[in-house]
């Protein structure tokens, strides 16, 4: 049922092989070249895949931070209904529902990538030297991937083998089961540590949550990297350099995300939106030279500030201009050319403006 998969993979991984063996030069399989040439196909399977799912990858961040959005109402729901799981379960899904959340769209990168990882398996557990071509691929072809090694391990062993396959592989010139073991089991920590951490930054994009959401976390990130530890001695290092790659690709896309886009109520977040702030400038504060005074609500009016020049025939106080009060220099009270004959009295055409 699933050959048609099998050969999609394969196909994909023999265009990539074709690629980097003409950048290469066609070097035979059993050489550093040649098996890198093999290496890289499935590095860029990897790319191919993922950026495949890059729209889904999106529609996932869309809906956690929907459903961030959605906490605190989701916690006054817990403390309306209190231990009625029925009644908190329809009001849960009435109020995701409302809003257009989909909690099951997080899983959505998720998923198809398992079927992919299931075809690498399948196909490279079937590869051995000297056996007919698989799916896609050329009895040279499937020979040459058969071959092909990582450190002197090729990608179609695994840390445990038996049978027919362990002989023809171990007939291969330079190989040998302890180089095999050791470039596998390294390749098994790295990949539950790197599967581990990158659980860890997800964990950390989605910000805190409470209850069974909080309890998968926790299992996908203690129990996936020890079922890994385990399982990953019967995966060819293929499939083990193909999760490897996937968890640094996955690495990447994380911490793109964190970046640019915070979990809502994180520091990260705070200080974001504090730098994304326009700061203000002092000078638009100040009001413009000549502007008409502000008059407030039961009050006077605000003159604007004073200005270094003058403004009009003379100021309120006399110290713009030369017939005004104690600024020209004449103490009050006394003859001013103009002005008043003693403190108190104005002067005779004080009120009438001279006409320009």
């Amino acid at each position: 049922m699933l050959d048609w998969l099998y050969t999609g993979i394969s196909w994909v991984m023999a265009r990539w092989h074709s690629l980097w063996d003409t950048v290469f030069g066609n070097p035979p399989a059993e050489t550093a070249l040649g098996g890198l040439s093999w290496v890289l196909a499935i590095v860029f399977l990897v790319v191919t895949i993922r950026l495949i799912l890059f729209p889904l990858f999106v529609k996932q961040i869309k809906s956690q931070r929907a459903m961030q959005e959605l906490q605190p109402e989701l916690a006054k729901l817990r403390k309306q209904y209190g231990s009625d799981r029925q009644g908190m379960a329809v009001a849960q899904q009435a109020l995701m529902k409302e809003r257009g959340v989909n909690p099951l769209a997080g899983c959505l990168p998720i998923l198809p990538q398992i079927p992919v990882f299931l075809s690498l398996f399948h196909v490279l557990r079937r590869l051995a030297p000297d056996k007919p071509g698989l799916y896609s691929w050329s009895d040279e072809l499937t020979d040459q991937a058969a071959r092909a090694q990582l450190f002197g391990a090729p990608i179609s062993s695994s840390f445990n083998m038996s049978g027919a396959k362990e002989t023809a592989i171990l007939d291969i010139a330079g190989v040998t089961y302890t180089n095999i073991r050791i470039v596998a089991f390294v390749l098994i920590v790295i990949m539950c540590f790197t599967t581990y951490y990158t659980q860890k930054q997800i964990m950390k994009r989605s910000g805190p949550v409470e209850g069974q959401a909080a309890m998968v976390q926790k299992i996908l990130l203690y129990v996936m990297p020890a079922g890994l530890f385990v399982s990953g001695f019967l995966f060819p290092i293929g499939v083990l350099l193909y999760w490897f790659t996937n968890n640094l690709w996955t690495l990447g896309q994380q911490f793109f995300i964190l970046r640019k886009m915070p979990p809502p109520g994180s520091d990260a977040a705070k200080a974001k939106a504090a730098g994304d702030k326009p700061a203000v400038d002092p000078k638009t504060l100040a009001p413009k030279p000549g502007a008409k005074p502000v008059r407030p609500k039961g009050g006077r009016p605000v003159a604007p500030p004073a200005t270094d020049a003058p403004t009009g025939d003379g100021a309120a106080d006399g110290s713009a201009s030369p017939n005004g009060g104690a600024a020209n220099g004449r103490p009050p009270g006394k003859q001013s050319p103009g002005g008043a004959t003693r403190a108190g009295q104005s002067p005779p055409n004080r009120g009438k403006r001279k006409r320009r």
